[in-house]
């Protein structure tokens, strides 16, 4: 099978480009390689056998017309990811996310192709799945959704979502697929658009598409140095210049730490599934998919983790915040075991040990000859 991979010289593409190789598919990656996430505009990798790099935007007709000649299905992660830097970003968000799918869509439609595996994110939750907890509420035990949270509460330092009805904490739980989507920034926002086009495009032209709602991915070729990458790059930077890792807020945000290999290889099951018997709901649907550990973790438990392993100072906590962020988003990935088979397999210890260990930047994969 021949795969087009949108996004694939990126710090997770470039993972799924070498499961995708690694199980025998041949590959073609189309990578614009904008300058605010791979300086110098350097790929990581170059031609190889049963290899093909196209230097092009997904934004641009022609260049994803001629991208997909010749390919039986698509993986599409070409995308901005993270916060950013703020509201000016907006335009370059929505341009390289929601265009450039739909141009990605479009010539799907105009190919006849019919399977996509999509990277969307946990971010399309907004505030994760909560019960409440207390035992004079109506809602008690029930599940609660909080409203965005208010930059005076943050101020005040009092982070937990609180039941709207009795004021006291809610209990966050493993948030399922079927969960309320409710983005609560431009990145976030920008994701769920691409989930929507991709099912209008699957209702419209008789496709199927998968959603992956990765959760929050970590690992070796992380990129540094940018304000589009991850909170564990932003730790490791740190801790590789000697500084103690600053932690938001007071460290207790609870998400699920996934290692970068693990969603490759849930990126390449869907791939495989999506083009094979397909999934539940068949053609003309999305089905969507968390991609996480299970298991959630504190981001003081992973600063705490990085900085142990990388030998360096104990994490700062500074109780600064950012408004978009949500308080608490874990992953339910029971539905992914059961359909697709797939399970992370990378103990968390192991993976935070590898991370610290390897070289700053993307990791070409295996096989291919490092450009």
């Amino acid at each position: 099978m021949r795969v087009l991979v949108t996004g694939g010289a990126g710090f997770i593409g470039s993972h799924v480009v070498e499961a995708l190789t690694g199980a025998g598919h041949e590959v073609r990656v189309l990578d614009a390689l904008l300058e605010c996430v791979h300086p110098g505009g350097v790929p990581p990798f170059s031609a190889g056998p049963g290899f093909e790099f196209v230097h092009g935007d997904v934004r641009d007709a022609r260049t994803v017309d001629d991208a997909l000649r010749g390919v039986d299905a698509v993986a599409h992660l070409a995308a901005m990811v993270g916060l950013g830097v703020d509201f000016n970003d907006a335009p370059l968000y929505a341009g390289c996310n929601d265009l450039g799918t739909a141009v990605l869509l479009a010539a799907m439609a105009r190919a006849g192709l019919s399977r996509l595996t999509l990277a969307s994110s946990m971010v399309v939750y907004g505030e994760g799945r909560y019960l409440c907890t207390g035992s004079s509420c109506a809602g008690h035990g029930t599940a609660a959704t909080p409203p965005p949270r208010r930059a005076a509460d943050l101020d005040a330092g009092r982070f937990e979502p609180r039941c709207e009805r009795c004021g006291e904490p809610l209990s966050p739980e493993l948030v399922p697929e079927d969960a309320p989507l409710g983005p609560r920034n431009v990145y976030a926002d920008t994701k769920l658009a691409q989930e929507h086009l991709s099912a209008s495009w699957a209702r419209s032209t008789g496709g199927q598409a998968i959603a992956l709602r990765y959760h929050n991915v970590y690992g070796p070729g992380m990129p540094q140095d940018t304000p589009y990458a991850g909170v564990a790059s932003f730790f490791r930077s740190s801790l590789a210049a000697g500084r103690a890792p600053r932690v938001f807020e007071d460290g207790a945000q609870r998400r699920d730490f996934v290692h970068v290999r693990d969603v490759a290889g849930a990126t390449a099951a869907a791939v495989v599934a999506v083009t094979g018997a397909g999934v539940p709901g068949g053609p003309g649907t999305l089905r969507a998919y968390n991609v996480g550990s299970g298991t959630p973790r504190t981001v003081g438990q992973l600063a705490s983790a990085l900085a142990k392993a990388c030998d360096g100072p104990a994490p700062v906590i500074t109780g600064e915040y950012r408004l978009g962020d949500v308080r608490h988003i874990t992953a339910s990935s029971e539905r992914i075991g059961r359909e697709l088979g797939w399970r992370a397999s990378v103990p968390f210890a192991e993976g935070i040990a590898e991370f610290a260990a390897a070289p700053a930047g993307r990791a070409a994969p295996a096989g291919h000859v490092p450009a």
